[in-house]
């Protein structure tokens, strides 16, 4: 069993905030919706949890899987964030409808599934090297729980700078994100 070298770490460190950065911008619209921190807590977790998960199994299943699955994986990640930003946009404006993207429940795991299924393609292409799994799972779950966090917080700030208009901001971005996944 080989060891992590440091050249590794730092190799793994830069591409679990890269893995991040998604959830972190995701999260920067999402957090524009009134959440409480007991919420943004557990949804930061989740998503760690996710971003651990979804590469695990890209792992596990790199060998049986065929390399077009990635694209595949893609469209539906920008596909769900486009679907719940339209929602977030629409909702601004009937002030009376239910929020359906809401972070709790099943939303949850659509929100987590769609911000971490890219890390499944590279749990794929990291099944075939020598890379240290637990060391980069961990980096994973770790980079994209801070930056979910670090994104919900600095959202919810925007939210009382922007008012009524921070819902719709925060479809907004979550649409743009999700556009820029399809044909970005």
């Amino acid at each position: 069993m080989p060891t992590a070298h440091l050249g590794d770490i730092v190799s793994l460190m830069f591409m679990a905030i890269a893995l991040g950065m998604d959830a972190f911008s995701v999260s920067l619209g999402m957090g524009m919706q009134k959440i409480r921190l007991k919420r943004i807590a557990i949804v930061g977790v989740i998503i760690g949890l996710f971003h651990m998960i979804m590469p695990f199994l890209g792992i596990v299943l790199g060998n049986f899987i065929s390399s077009q699955i990635g694209g595949y994986a893609t469209l539906a990640g920008g596909l769900l964030l486009v679907g719940i930003g339209a929602q977030m946009v629409f909702s601004s404006f009937n002030h009376e409808s239910q929020r359906l993207a809401q972070p709790v429940g099943i939303g949850l795991v659509f929100f987590a599934l769609s911000v971490s299924l890219d890390s499944f393609s590279v749990g794929l292409s990291l099944g075939l090297s020598e890379v240290q799994t637990v060391i980069a799972l961990l980096l994973f779950g770790t980079a994209s729980m801070a930056l979910t966090w670090t994104g919900m917080i600095l959202g919810r700030k925007m939210r009382g700078l922007l008012g009524v208009y921070s819902e719709m901001l925060g479809g907004s971005i979550l649409c743009g994100f999700g556009l820029h996944i399809l044909f970005g």
